[in-house]
């Protein structure tokens, strides 16, 4: 079997894997072999897993939650540790608004699908508010800094590279601190039939996922020239946001499954799926 992980690059732990050698070694301890298949929007990897163009995917909390909403059979597998600097809401120095109910009736630009959604609806939910009715969403792009910048809308959820330069430029500030509302973690899935079929080949993907957030760690500088040459950026921002995460695979626990629910519930309330979802069942059985 050639085993397919999914990469891109929102993921930096299989960003990386996808550059060194350690998914192959691991696999080749279980008699497999591994490729690995690019794609942009970490918002399809449900639907990848279970067309069968990937094997094994990586995202933040918000994609799962949302795959199963869709029907999509995933088993998630590792989880990161917390990454409570990964990213942050931003509003300009001069803003009016002090908290985010401050932000009601204004144009919020953010990762449409990602842990991002889940980090302004949790946080608007916890105020009173709701993602869908009181602020309008917009996917962020590359000039959603300027528009910040500009006036043109209320705030911005900056991430990695982009929140390290946005506040050496000054100018900003975090209203809302990401580790204060939500964990955000790296969140590894697969298919069902694969982790219940073939758990020592799961088994040794998670074994990869760690050596190559071990590897990152220890060489925090070559991981951001990396990133830097293909993704853009300087390689001293990319240090600066490297170095904010935490670099550390753990098993999926009942506190994590808990933390999903809870965004579950607040995308069902916010309308953001249409359809109550049981975290709880994107585990495998064992017999």
């Amino acid at each position: 079997m050639t085993v397919t992980i999914g990469v891109h690059n929102s993921n930096p732990t299989l960003y990386y894997l996808s550059r060194l050698d350690h998914a192959a070694e691991e696999l080749a301890k279980v008699g497999e072999t591994v490729v690995f298949h690019p794609y942009t929007d970490g918002v399809r990897t449900g639907r990848l897993l279970s067309e069968g163009v990937i094997d094994f995917g990586g995202t933040g909390s918000t994609p799962p939650v949302t795959a199963q909403a869709a029907g999509h059979d995933i088993v998630y597998v590792a989880v990161s540790a917390p990454r409570p600097e990964h990213g942050a809401l931003l509003v300009t120095e001069d803003s009016p608004a002090r908290t985010v109910a401050d932000l009601k009736g204004g144009t919020v630009h953010l990762a449409i699908g990602s842990w991002q959604t889940h980090l302004v609806a949790k946080a608007l939910d916890d105020a009173g508010l709701s993602y869908a009715e009181d602020i309008t969403p917009v996917r962020g792009g590359e000039d959603s800094e300027r528009l910040l910048r500009e006036g043109a809308i209320a705030a911005w959820v900056a991430q990695g590279p982009q929140l390290a330069a946005a506040l050496r430029t000054g100018g900003v500030r975090i209203l809302v601190r990401t580790g204060d509302v939500i964990t955000d973690r790296s969140v590894f899935f697969t298919r069902r039939d694969l982790a219940e079929k073939r758990p020592e080949v799961v088994e040794a993907l998670v074994r990869a996922l760690g050596r190559a957030d071990a590897w990152a760690k220890a060489h925090p500088r070559e991981a951001a020239e990396i990133a830097a040459d293909h993704q853009g950026g300087t390689v001293d921002d990319w240090e600066t946001a490297l170095r904010a995460l935490p670099w550390s695979i753990e098993d999926v626990s009942d506190a994590f499954l808990a933390e999903q629910q809870q965004a579950a519930d607040v995308f069902v309330r916010t309308g953001f799926i249409e359809a109550p979802v049981t975290v709880a069942d994107a585990i495998a059985r064992r017999d």
